[in-house]
């Protein structure tokens, strides 16, 4: 929707109060909690709270064909992100600049 900056502005007599805008619209959602939180997954708060035993599942992948392991950076990366090769072994090129 576009808005008219030029237009005129409303004056004081033609603005509705908060008042008359929360008479008019049923107030039925504000006291209600979204149960079922997307930003927090599994309900773990970590406000404060001794996390020591909770449990991760992580799949680790073993290196593939087309990756290596930059010396400088230790990040896997693709084998086109190859620089060049030191002593220690391959460096990419975000370390190389």
């Amino acid at each position: 929707m576009a808005t008219d900056y030029d237009a005129p502005r409303k004056g004081e007599e033609e603005t509705e109060s908060i008042q008359a805008l929360q008479e008019r619209v049923p107030d039925s959602l504000s006291g209600s909690v979204d149960a079922d939180d997307a930003d927090n997954p599994g309900s773990v708060e970590l406000a404060g709270q001794d996390l020591a035993n909770i449990e991760l599942d992580v799949v680790v992948l073993p290196p593939q064909e087309d990756e290596f392991t930059c010396v400088e950076c230790f990040l896997v990366k693709h084998r086109s992100q190859r620089d060049h090769d030191t002593k220690l072994g391959p460096v990419c090129r975000e370390c190389s600049s």
